[in-house]
């Protein structure tokens, strides 16, 4: 990172913290109003769900998306733990969430579209968006969530309205804001392995026309994991005490909004967030797979590994970010702009091969045989994002509805690549340093007009345009040094056209197509090759018909969706097979087809129940496409075709890779009044069905029927806003593997271990 950026980020987050230091003297928020951003966060106000899928707020009956959202409670007792945002994973039908990097750079997918490219610089058809900033690069999808006001998953192409690569859908995370009325809490637990979390946050007025939020999250865990190779002195090992697994992150965000008291209806919200995170990277675990079988076997210990390389697998990340947003309402139009800049560095490292030496080495290797070491990783990785975004909206009234804007896009990342021969010594044996920077703008307009009472027709428009330059060099390295040099560009014109219809109070039907694209890609991974490949971009066509209904005094909530999508040019990253790295192809075509049903029902008084399910079946469409299989010894049942010396194996048909066929999720919550207050008890589980890990299909590298429980049990009293918990997640101690490493041996890594705690809330 730089010292420009350093200062300024350290600089912004300081002056912060000093503009809401002087936060509200009670007396005066007695009398203050709630800003208009308080009332809109409250999305469940007698049992209606509003949601801003379309940058207004609207009940979701009256959108013709398919959209899920995911309760504060919901949320809360996935994130007990101390997860991070892959927690969110098949927490909604057709949403999951992987990664292999730790706590960063997560992966999402919508329907079974997105990307496993492990690479930070990849592009994903998943946006995330963060108070109406999108945060491209993966590095930043991982900031973690607290202070949510609402959680809303978008599935299918948003191209229309929001940011940039979203064919697939979008997670979109609106926090909570100042409030002209004072309010604030603190909650702190304490779980099984030394597993801490703190959350506080504090919000009200400093003036009659400014108001200030802040709010922070502190989570830790002690290590848990042993590294038992007797050779690994130079990391601290051999102690007898856990070495890895453990994590510590801090995260800060502070909101000022100004709303003047004059004639003219105007806000500013200006925001700064801040993580730095120090913890271990995924632990992968050499041969923990037998050949011709997914289950784990003897070489797999849920409290030991073994590393020679890694140094203890250590990762570090840091992120600033400030955004600014204004908006001014005129009575007839609305003006909004929102300004996003984000700027975050990490490096880490990490044992590849999960396991120790090499089958040519004299010592051979363990557990099982591992052709070659790979340790592997980043001495340093920095990105840069800048983004404005300006609308001018209709201010609501009417039958008609619309929006124009522009939107503009700039991003740099930076990274040192590194890889380390562990027998050699601890030194660096390869240094590619890599630099891709990405520039998009576009122009956008959406209307919706209500053609009767029952009957509303809605349709957008988009043109974008993206270029992106990468540049590498390798100032060591057996392969020599290189120069390397690749460019793109392309643009596109999107659009949608949708229909919602209100057959009955309460019951609406919904039809939407819609059309979304992802810029083409660039790839070099120089550490291992010399090789940069392109991507070209892809095309998505969408279609999608459902009903929303809302019954019995919104006490039966159900949302049924079905769809169907093509995807022309579909990029895929071919990762792995025989080497430690990616190449970028392109599929003919991608299908993708299913429904998904989202149910909440309350039969009775304190009795809520949620039910979700989805059908994914995707499948890759390209008589001609071939990648190589694994170099690890896996059964592949794909058919296998000779090229000059190299076998390859064909992928058509098969499914996209980490795309569940199906996700079933559940909740339950019971109550029991008492007194001022009532005891609970809420219930979670999700279960995945068949997922398949690579572009190829093996015997191995494939998973189904992975399954999570999590329960929380507590009392609130609602008088003195107080609330004491116990919770417990992954109930049943389910070890699921969750992905492979498959270029030199059977090496999987796997969820986290059973963990357990008690938690405290006081509300003010």
């Amino acid at each position: 990172m730089s010292h420009r950026t350093a200062v300024l980020k350290y600089s912004s987050c300081a002056a912060a913290l000093m503009m809401t230091a002087g936060l509200v003297n009670p007396a005066s928020a007695q009398n203050a109003e709630p800003s208009a951003e308080a009332e809109q966060g409250d999305p469940e106000d007698s049992g209606v769900i509003i949601v801003t899928a379309q940058k207004r707020a609207q009940s979701i009956l009256d959108v013709p998306i398919s959209v899920a959202t995911v309760s504060e409670e919901k949320l809360s007792s996935i994130l007990d733990a101390g997860a991070d945002i892959r927690g969110l994973s098949a927490r909604v039908p057709s949403l999951y969430v992987e990664g292999s990097s730790g706590r960063t750079a997560p992966r999402f997918y919508v329907r079974g579209l997105g990307n496993v490219d492990f690479d930070l610089s990849a592009s994903q058809p998943v946006s995330i968006i963060s108070d109406e900033v999108v945060l491209e690069n993966v590095l930043l999808k991982g900031f973690p969530i607290f202070d949510i006001a609402q959680t809303e998953i978008l599935r299918g192409p948003q191209g229309t309205l929001f940011g940039r690569n979203t064919p697939a859908g979008i997670v979109k995370f609106d926090t909570a804001k100042p409030t002209q009325s004072f309010e604030g809490y603190v909650s702190g637990s304490y779980g099984r392995f030394d597993s801490v979390k703190l959350n506080a946050a504090l919000s009200g007025p400093l003036s009659d026309s400014l108001s200030a939020r802040v709010a922070g999250e502190f989570t830790r865990r002690s290590d848990f994991v042993e590294n038992v190779n007797p050779g690994a002195d130079f990391a601290g090992n051999n102690d007898g005490d856990p070495d890895l697994g453990g994590f510590s992150s801090v995260a800060l965000r502070s909101h000022l909004l100004f709303e003047p008291d004059t004639a003219l209806d105007f806000s500013s919200l200006l925001t700064f967030q801040y993580q730095r995170l120090k913890g271990t990277t995924t632990l992968f675990r050499a041969n923990i797979l037998s050949p011709g079988s997914n289950e784990l076997n003897d070489n797999f210990d849920r409290f030991e590994v073994a590393f020679d390389g890694g140094r203890n697998n250590e990762s570090n990340t840091e992120i600033f970010g400030a955004t600014w947003r204004n908006e001014l309402d005129t009575g007839s139009v609305i003006l909004t702009s929102v300004s996003g800049y984000y700027v975050g560095d990490s490096d880490g490292i990490g044992d590849i091969d999960g396991g120790v030496g090499a089958g040519f080495l004299p010592s051979g290797s363990f557990p099982g045989f591992i052709p070659f070491p790979s340790e592997t990783g980043s001495s340093d990785t920095d990105v840069e994002q800048f983004t404005q975004e300006f609308r001018v909206s209709s201010s609501g009234s009417g039958p008609l509805n619309w929006q124009v804007g522009a939107f503009y896009f700039w991003d740099e990342f930076t990274a040192d690549s590194i890889s380390i021969n562990t027998p050699a010594g601890p030194d660096p044996t390869i240094i590619a340093i890599t630099t891709q920077q990405s520039e998009a703008y576009a122009f956008f307009g959406q209307l919706s007009y209500d053609l009767t009472d029952a009957l509303t027709v809605t349709g957008g428009v988009r043109y974008s345009d993206e270029r992106k330059v990468f540049r590498g060099t390798r100032p060591l390295g057996f392969l020599g040094p290189i120069n390397a040099e690749a460019r793109t560009q392309d643009d596109s014109i999107n659009w949608d056209l949708a229909l919602n219809y209100e057959i009955s109070d309460g019951v609406t039907l919904f039809s939407r197509v819609a059309t979304g694209f992802r810029g083409p890609s660039i790839q070099g991974r120089l550490t291992f090759s010399n090789n940069v490949t392109i991507a070209d971009s892809e095309d998505v066509i969408s279609f999608d018909v459902g009903v929303k209904a809302a019954l019995l005094d919104n006490a039966l909530r159900i949302n049924l969706a079905g769809f169907y999508y093509e995807v022309d040019d579909q990029q895929f990253t071919a990762i792995g097979g025989l080497g430690n790295f990616n190449q970028l192809i392109n599929a003919d075509k991608g299908v993708g087809k299913g429904f998904e049903l989202d149910i909440d029902f309350s039969p009775v008084d304190n009795l809520d129940l949620s039910l979700g399910y989805s059908f994914n079946d995707t499948e890759i469409k390209d008589a001609d496409l071939l990648v190589a299989p694994c170099g690890g010894g896996c059964t592949v049942t794909d058919p296998l075709v000779t090229v000059g010396t190299t076998t390859r194996a064909s992928i058509d048909g098969n499914p996209f890779p980490q795309a569940p066929r199906t996700i079933l999720t559940a909740t339950g919550r019971y109550a029991i009044p008492v007194g001022g207050g009532e005891i609970y008890l809420f219930g979670d589980y999700s279960r995945l069905g068949r997922t398949n890990f690579f572009l190829y299909e093996s015997e191995e590298f494939q998973v189904n029927g992975n399954f999570e429980v999590g329960l929380r049990a507590g009392y609130i009293d609602f008088d003195n806003g107080f609330e004491i918990a116990a919770f417990v997640r992954n109930l049943t101690n389910e070890e699921n593997l969750i992905g492979g490493i498959d270029f030199n041996n059977l090496t999987g890594f796997v969820n986290d271990p059973r963990i357990w705690g008690v938690e405290a809330e006081f509300k003010f």
